[in-house]
């Protein structure tokens, strides 16, 4: 067994020295593995997880539901196998029947030194309609294995006693995403998961608690434990800053273990967050804590670190990738164990189309020429519910630490220089130059920043535009979220209705003022926008022109942060026009202060958090 351990070690790269990736040709193939017209007995198909075998068979798992598309209806766990690595695939396998209940959270963990394939799943009373369990829900995790390649299953186990903890009464989910096996140091050969659980009020219908938790065993599945677990408190009316769920993980070069995570619903900044484990998950050498900036919906996700002997360090995570519906299938990677990762710029984009759930898996061996990689997710043209696909490619088609693309400078204490996206030509401006924005595909985002953040507190935004060729609305600033309800503060011409918008939302709710000027005639026009002592106000060329209360609560907090400049932050409203001198303030500046602004250009520090000149574009 360690011969055959310290094999797989080298295989994974650990003796690496780096190199050039491979320079085949980039491909990417697709097809549709899970449907329900093309299934007998199923309503919709979800939840997938992809692992391949000690025998190089790639396995499919997914829920197949009967009744509805809901969550605790009757569900299945179902498969789908392929020896061709993904090319073709075999006849759907009933591999958990739910039998009115529901099975479901697959977790399929393969054991490289005896072959056996474990699938850990959660089952719950099923429902005959979509609604969601009852809470507190009863949840148990059980456990089967395979022997023969996937071909056939043990029956289902109760794992209770070993995998979750007695307190988790309120909820409990395996998964769901692949587990994985330890290839590095004193704990090689270690099967490990991710897991999370819910502790009620005495049995109430309150939860006062989320745990995320790793769970592993060192005898080849014969015996399993609950190891790390990162609790985070529920206080009694008041707020909770994280709740990780659906925990996927990854092994990283010093066999650290990664656990990243579903951030749901906790004021830190972001929709992810990780661990990390460095006593093969046993306990958690750093909690959990959030992603500011990696940018998904509220949505599961999946890590792969890749095999490439020979090659330098690369993770990959796949999730939609915008900032709140659950759409455009993203491959990102980090190139730093995890530390930070590429943006939506960066990432590899699989599908325009609504995804949701994912799991990715190497197909190819870590001695191959070209890397494979195969992605199960779920996608639709309609609803990211419609099927479930199966994206087979290569790294080349991933690309390598592909650049963001031109930045301009900011001169605020941050110094976070925002880059110019599309082609941004440099014009003149109200004082020096300015950005001319197309209204096509030209924007400024501005990268994360913790010092950019506003939160509950005055604000100020302050920006020169100059714009009129086109009557659609169009997007000055964007930060935070999009929607009804998530966090965000905009401010958006609308020319066609002869008025500026304002917008704020925090989790209190939100407020909008608007002007009765759209200022759309090519001239320069000083606009600001403020949260100041309990008001929202709009100011043009020195004159308050519209005003109204604001909202109270944070406007950076749960979604990932994100500012833009020139469009929404999902890529529509684009500014065709000119803007100059953009500055964020975390305090409301005086009516004084506004006017040195304006007509002096003034370098005003005090808790100035962004300021783009926009007289110079490089990179």
């Amino acid at each position: 067994m360690r011969k055959t351990l310290l094999l797989s070690v080298l295989l994974a790269g650990v003796l690496t020295a780096p190199q050039p990736a491979s320079a085949t040709q980039p491909y990417l193939h697709e097809q549709v593995v899970f449907k329900a017209s093309q299934e007998q007995g199923y309503w919709c198909f979800r939840i997938p997880a992809v692992v391949k075998s000690a025998k190089g068979t790639l396995l499919a798992f997914a829920e197949g539901r009967v009744l509805n598309c809901g969550d605790t209806a009757d569900i299945d766990v179902v498969l789908k196998r392929s020896t061709d690595g993904g090319k073709t695939w075999l006849p759907l396998q009933l591999v958990d029947e739910g039998k009115g209940d529901t099975h479901g959270n697959p977790v399929p963990i393969v054991d490289s030194v005896t072959g056996r394939i474990f699938l850990f799943t959660t089952y719950n009373a099923g429902r005959k309609d979509d609604k969601g369990c009852d809470v507190p829900c009863k949840r148990t995790p059980h456990m089967q294995y395979s022997d023969d390649d996937g071909v056939t299953w043990s029956a289902p186990v109760d794992m209770s006693t070993q995998v979750k903890l007695p307190q988790w009464d309120y909820w409990y989910a395996s998964g769901p995403v692949h587990g994985i096996q330890l290839t590095r140091g004193r704990h090689a050969g270690r099967l490990v998961f991710g897991v999370c659980g819910e502790t009620s009020d005495n049995g109430s219908t309150k939860s006062i608690a989320n745990d995320a938790a790793l769970v592993y065993s060192d005898d080849h599945g014969k015996t399993w434990q609950v190891g790390a677990v990162d609790s985070i408190q529920f206080p009694a009316g008041g707020t909770f800053t994280q709740k990780p769920q659906e925990i996927t993980v990854t092994e990283l070069v010093d066999g650290s273990v990664y656990a990243g995570a579903r951030e749901q619903g906790g004021t830190d900044i972001g929709n992810r967050s990780f661990a990390i484990s460095k006593d093969g998950g046993e306990s958690f050498s750093t909690p959990f804590q959030a992603i500011p900036d990696l940018v998904t919906p509220t949505v599961q996700g999946a890590v792969l670190r890749l095999q490439r002997f020979g090659r330098p360090d690369r993770i990959l995570f796949s999730s939609p990738s915008d900032t709140d519906r659950r759409r455009w299938m993203m491959i990102r990677s980090s190139y730093d164990h995890g530390r930070t990762w590429e943006n939506a710029e960066q990432g590899t984009r699989i599908t325009s189309d609504w995804s949701g759930y994912s799991d990715m898996v190497q197909i190819s061996s870590p001695l191959a020429r070209s890397t494979e990689i195969g992605l199960l997710y779920e996608g639709g043209p309609v609803d990211a519910r419609d099927e479930i696909r199966f994206a087979r490619f290569n790294e080349d088609y991933l690309g390598w630490r592909k650049p963001t693309g031109m930045t301009t400078p900011d001169v605020s204490k941050t110094g976070k220089d925002a880059f110019a996206l599309g082609k941004p030509a440099l014009t003149r401006g109200r004082f020096g130059s300015g950005i001319e924005l197309d209204g096509v595909d030209d924007y400024l985002r501005v990268p994360y920043d913790r010092a950019q953040l506003p939160g509950d507190g005055d604000l100020t935004f302050s920006a020169w535009f100059r714009y009129g060729e086109t009557k659609g609305d169009q997007a000055l600033l964007w930060l935070g979220g999009m929607g009804n309800t998530a966090p965000q503060l905009w401010l958006r011409a609308e020319p066609a209705n002869k008025r500026l918008v304002a917008r704020m939302t925090t989790p209190n709710g939100s407020a909008a003022i608007n002007s009765t000027q759209a200022y759309d005639d090519q001239q320069w026009h000083h606009v600001v926008l403020q949260r100041s002592a309990g008001q929202l106000l709009l100011w043009v060329d020195g004159v308050q022109v519209a005003s109204g209360p604001a909202v109270a609560g944070s406007v950076s907090e749960r979604v990932s942060f994100q500012i833009h400049l020139g469009e929404r932050q999902d890529y529509l409203q684009r500014f065709d026009g000119t803007l100059d001198e953009v500055r964020l303030y975390t305090r409301a500046l005086s009516p004084a202060e506004l006017d040195r602004l304006r007509l002096s250009n003034v370098d005003i520090r005090d808790r100035q958090v962004l300021r783009l000149p926009l007289d110079k574009i490089g990179g």
